[in-house]
């Protein structure tokens, strides 16, 4: 029975693999991520800031706003909760920690959640806050252990567990070093069962002081990647949502293997996928009186008795020579294996070497892992060090998984980068790029054009120095996908009409137009013939002489002056005279061609005028 399990699988089990190979499967914790948003409600953070910016807790509200509606796309199987503490009304399970209110229970986030957390924004949402929790005695160690709680409740294996704090109050307790200690020795026990604390401390007049009181209550970076303690408050939306968005934001990866330097070197190491084709969600088939969803399942007959086959009976072949070559599964996995997952240094080479052609699939991510070799942070940082000094990158042949083939890869160092605020931008490692074999290269035979002139390079040299800007990838959104959750969120939270969304790929036409001015002018002059027009429909057909009944009117011929003639030489301008005309003018200057085509009529005036 098990081999008809493991050999018949579902379809959806399918789907499911695809994603995890895609996305990076092999994870040292599986599960599902969970997140509980830890708010404080004392009446210092329903102050609103200067020049009508937003109070604290309606900044908090937009961002856990923000966070349920992205996980409802992106990961809609991690759990979420929401617990104000500092309340004067009391709620949570067995109402056995007062001033703590658990608004959402860690769940799944859903349509009715994120309506709940829009009715918290902006003056009526302080205002119904203020009616249903209101603000009173602040006791952070009970907020604490109602959240250990919510965690130990849940029945479901949970890969990750992360508990942010947001307040404006580095000192909640007052001078009250009683509950202090409480509180540390209860962050302390959340963190050995795995807890990760986080604080996004918000702007208060005077400042906020971290090492008052939060230092010893949140937890330590989990590596050098992961964004750090920040000593400055938010005081904007952008800030909070972006310290927000690098906490929660998961760091899995693809592969662990090890990076062999030499006999008995290795580092161990973490492949990570930078960027994944973002897709629209597949459509679930239901059945239609009862809209359940259905499982599909495949089986194997025999063609010619109709039979059920077994997994045994069924081997593979392939033709070759005119003859067809069958193997067992078992020979098939043998000839797909080719060694062990594992990284082999093989040399340095400089930059200069490694070109954009030989880019022939996305990049990833190479980053240390302390965890499964010691050392490995350390061995680690020195390469990336040296190679970033001497400008070069490593040539490493690369196994990333069992049964997979082995490909080449340059290893490109990347040093850190971090933006004003201390947020990291770019982590310390290495960019994998995967190398074409020979047999990928192809021997192209482009087309021959014509060669641009000086002139026309010089005016095109303009065009493109006016329509420069700063590039980001991530400032651009998929209009398609968009759209489409646009329209789920409408129908899920029965707006009127989807939100608008901007489609930031569609060219400002407008904009252009005002950069370059009369340039564009300037280079079709330089390059088309005179009233040229793309839009304009191809000319009909010229009628033959049996069509009309008669011999075919000639038209008169054109004659270009001498003078005309060597200006357009001068400016590299012959190409906006018509084959005929070239034809004639090389007649009547006696220039002889070796051909008939346009460039090679143009060629031969150019020689012969051009002296």
């Amino acid at each position: 029975m098990a081999e008809w399990n493991t050999y018949y699988r579902n379809e959806e089990d399918e789907e499911d693999q695809e994603e995890g190979e895609q996305s990076g499967g092999d994870y040292k914790a599986t599960g599902r991520d969970s997140l509980v948003f830890l708010v404080d409600a004392s009446k210092e953070m329903f102050i609103k800031g200067e020049d009508g910016q937003p109070s604290n807790f309606d900044m908090t509200m937009q961002v856990v706003r923000s966070v349920y509606a992205s996980k409802i796309i992106s990961s809609h199987r991690d759990l979420m909760a929401l617990v104000f503490y500092g309340t004067e009304q009391s709620k949570n399970p067995r109402n056995s920690f007062k001033h703590v209110y658990v608004y959402h229970d860690l769940d799944e986030p859903g349509a009715k959640r994120v309506q709940d957390v829009d009715a918290l924004r902006g003056g009526k949402g302080a205002q119904l806050a203020t009616e249903t929790m209101g603000s009173g005695e602040t006791s952070l160690v009970d907020a604490l252990w109602c959240c250990g709680n919510l965690y130990s409740d849940i029945k479901l294996r949970l890969s990750h567990k992360r508990l942010m704090i947001f307040t404006c109050r580095d000192e909640p307790h007052g001078s009250d070093g009683v509950k202090d200690k409480q509180a540390r020795t209860k962050a302390g026990d959340l963190k050995e069962t795995g807890v990760v604390i986080d604080l996004m401390h918000l702007m208060k007049p005077g400042g906020f002081d971290v090492a008052t009181f939060f230092r010893d209550i949140i937890s330590p970076p989990e590596d050098e990647s992961e964004l750090g303690l920040q000593l400055e408050p938010c005081d904007k939306l952008e800030d909070l949502k972006k310290r927000v968005r690098a906490k929660e934001s998961k760091k899995r990866a693809m592969a662990r293997m090890n990076l062999c330097l030499g006999d008995g070197i290795n580092v161990a190491v973490g492949i990570y996928a930078t960027a994944v084709t973002a897709r629209k969600p597949a459509s679930i088939r239901l059945y239609r009186e009862t809209n359940e969803p259905v499982r599909s399942k495949t089986r194997t007959f025999h063609t010619q008795t109709g039979s059920l086959l077994l997994p045994s009976e069924i081997k593979k072949s392939q033709v070759y020579g005119k003859r067809q070559i069958v193997m067992e599964r078992d020979e098939v996995d043998a000839i797909k294996k080719f060694d062990d997952p594992g990284m082999s240094l093989i040399g340095f080479k400089p930059m200069a070497k490694l070109k954009r052609h030989h880019h022939i699939r996305s990049a990833s991510f190479l980053y240390p892992e302390e965890d499964e070799v010691k050392g490995s942070a350390c061995l680690f940082s020195a390469l990336l060090t040296k190679c970033s000094e001497r400008n070069v990158f490593a040539l490493c042949r690369c196994v990333a998984r069992r049964n997979f083939p082995p490909r080449f890869a340059a290893l490109v160092p990347q040093k850190e980068e971090v933006d004003e605020g201390k947020v990291q931008i770019s982590p310390p490692g290495f960019h994998v790029i995967y190398l074409p074999y020979a047999d990928d290269v192809r021997t192209l035979d482009p087309p021959q054009f014509p060669t641009a002139s000086q002139r026309q390079v010089d005016k095109m040299k303009e065009i493109v120095s006016k329509l420069r800007f700063k590039y980001r990838c991530d400032a651009f959104e998929n209009p398609v996908i968009q759209q489409q959750y646009r329209n789920l969120e409408a129908l899920a939270l029965n707006m009127m009409a989807p939100e608008d969304i901007d489609d930031l790929i569609m060219p400002k036409v407008d904009q252009i137009n005002n950069r370059l001015g009369p340039l564009v002018q300037e280079f079709k002059d330089l390059v088309y013939p005179d009233n040229y027009n793309p839009e304009s429909k191809p000319a009909a057909k010229r009628k033959t002489a049996a069509d009309t009944g008669g011999g075919a009117e000639k038209k008169p011929k054109v004659e270009v002056p001498e003078g005309e003639l060597r200006a357009h030489v001068q400016n590299g301008t012959l190409g906006k005279l018509t084959v005929p005309v070239l034809k004639e003018t090389c007649k009547r200057f006696g220039v002889r061609t070796t051909g008939t085509k346009k460039q090679e009529l143009i060629d031969a005036l150019i020689a012969q005028l051009g002296q």
